[in-house]
């Protein structure tokens, strides 16, 4: 081959909706969801905005797929056996997940969701509590009261004023405004914080435990109390 031969160019990859939306993802995770448009989605792949319009029909489809992204990467529960460690690791899943991708919860409170990804990790979730003997309404109580737990404390570790290394100074900077003799138990909160004795963090399993442990007495309260059976012997009067 001739030294002089003219290499052939480099073939671009092509678009394809799984690509488009998972450069989508990769730039609302750095940039954040509000600057994501076509036209930066599209400088972003390399090509005009309006070639994405043959893969993706908008925005709106796109923060769809993207939604159905993240749903992707949460552990799905298992519709048998300890419902309450299945329920427990889906709800640290879902909170990891929100924390790899901030964007993400604010979009999955407000949109309908009906991606693949999505059903398949709510009808999980169903079945995993029905299988456990929970009616379908509590099922449904329970699951979106798991979720409303973890999408506050995900959106509240998110947005938070002060990193958990900052909590104890923030509340000596914060304790004259809430002298004792108004504010007693915040003060008194306030000064086990600045003295050691509490760190102030709150901790998701402990609620979450709560939480479980309230479904399981629900769960149980919700059973029919077994009648004890006369012995084979016994006379009928």
């Amino acid at each position: 081959m001739s030294k002089n031969k003219p290499r052939p160019a480099s073939r671009r990859e092509p678009l394809t909706t799984e690509r488009v939306l998972q450069a989508a993802m990769a730039f609302a995770d750095e940039f954040g969801i509000e600057t994501l448009s076509m036209r930066k989605l599209g400088e972003a792949l390399g090509v005009e905005a309006m070639s994405l319009y043959n893969h993706v029909a908008n925005r709106d489809a796109i923060l769809d797929g993207i939604v159905d992204l993240v749903a992707s990467e949460i552990e799905l529960p298992t519709p048998s056996g300890d419902w309450k460690a299945a329920m427990r690791r889906r709800a640290l899943s879902v909170h990891q997940v929100l924390l790899r991708h901030p964007w993400a919860t604010m979009l999955i409170v407000s949109r309908a969701n009906v991606g693949p990804a999505m059903l398949r990790y709510v009808d999980a979730t169903l079945g995993c509590l029905r299988e456990a003997g929970f009616s379908y309404p509590m099922a449904d109580h329970a699951w979106n009261t798991i979720d409303a737990y973890i999408y506050g404390f995900t959106l509240q570790k998110l947005n938070f004023p002060f990193q958990p290394e900052e909590y104890a100074k923030a509340a000596e900077s914060f304790i004259a405004l809430i002298p004792a003799s108004q504010y007693p138990y915040l003060n008194g909160l306030s000064q086990q914080i600045i003295d050691g004795r509490h760190d102030g963090i709150q901790k998701l399993e402990l609620g979450l435990d709560l939480l479980l442990d309230g479904l399981e007495q629900i769960l149980h309260a919700s059973k029919p109390v077994a009648r004890a059976k006369a012995p084979s012997g016994a006379r009928k009067r």
